[in-house]
């Protein structure tokens, strides 16, 4: 299952209002695996960011100036996300611009939602979670995943956040790098499995049972047999290994 974990940032928050999107970042879930495979650009908007919006992800003119813009990458966007399931937390703000961006491309470019299915993690937060704070932030903090580096938004980030926060969310493992990294054993445990495989490590010692010990494991499965009519299986065992 090919997943994409997507987010925007944006000059402003109403595409109605003539804001366009400055940033998309995509991570790549593949059989719910990080595949480092991303989508990460740049836009340049053709007006300026708000400043209330630099406040948030702290992406200026001067930064943008010299970047493509949506048309330039837009091909290159739609074949990436081609056929994948969206994972979006509050998904109707992001597509609304990415919609926005597809007609001021292309009058007749089909709606995202029309091409690939879109899980919204909010509204998946909120029936979770009901009457609880399910902020990106909020779910971080719930789910024990690392946001320390996020003292600002941006949407590579945030897509990778939002990627932990859905495998947990979901109940699945959490740490993104296990498909890259070999597994660490815990303070203590390699030394553990060392001893354990060690060529010199002593014999195990075989503790067998005594006669008297045997005979009063017998006379016990009897008893069960009599007491369920014949159904103990285990006393059917004892007498096929000894040949009786």
């Amino acid at each position: 299952m090919r997943q994409i974990v997507l987010d925007t940032e944006t000059t402003g928050l109403e595409p109605s209002e003539g804001h366009r999107i400055i940033e998309i970042g995509c991570v790549e879930l593949i059989d719910r695996r990080l595949t480092h495979s991303n989508f990460h650009q740049y836009l340049q908007p053709d007006r300026s960011v708000e400043e209330g919006a630099v406040d948030v992800h702290g992406i200026s003119d001067d930064f943008l100036a010299d970047k493509p813009r949506f048309a330039d990458v837009a091909e290159q966007f739609l074949d990436y996300i081609a056929g994948a399931q969206l994972i979006i937390h509050n998904a109707a703000f992001d597509l609304g611009f990415l919609n926005h961006e597809l007609r001021l491309w292309r009058q007749d470019a089909s709606r995202i939602e029309n091409q690939c299915e879109v899980i919204d993690t909010l509204k998946l937060a909120r029936s979770r979670h009901p009457g609880q704070r399910n902020s990106l932030d909020a779910l971080c903090k719930r789910y024990q995943i690392d946001n320390t580096k996020r003292d600002l938004h941006g949407a590579l980030l945030d897509a990778e956040i939002l990627a932990a926060v859905y495998l947990a969310m979901t109940g699945g493992q959490v740490s993104l790098e296990l498909d890259s990294q070999p597994a660490r054993p815990r303070d203590g445990q390699g030394a553990q499995v060392a001893r354990m495989l060690s060529k010199d490590r002593p014999a195990l010692v075989v503790m067998r049972a005594s006669g008297a010990e045997l005979d009063a494991h017998r006379q016990r499965l009897v008893a069960i047999d009599q007491a369920s009519g014949g159904q103990c299986v285990w006393l059917r065992q004892t007498e096929a290994g000894s040949g009786s």
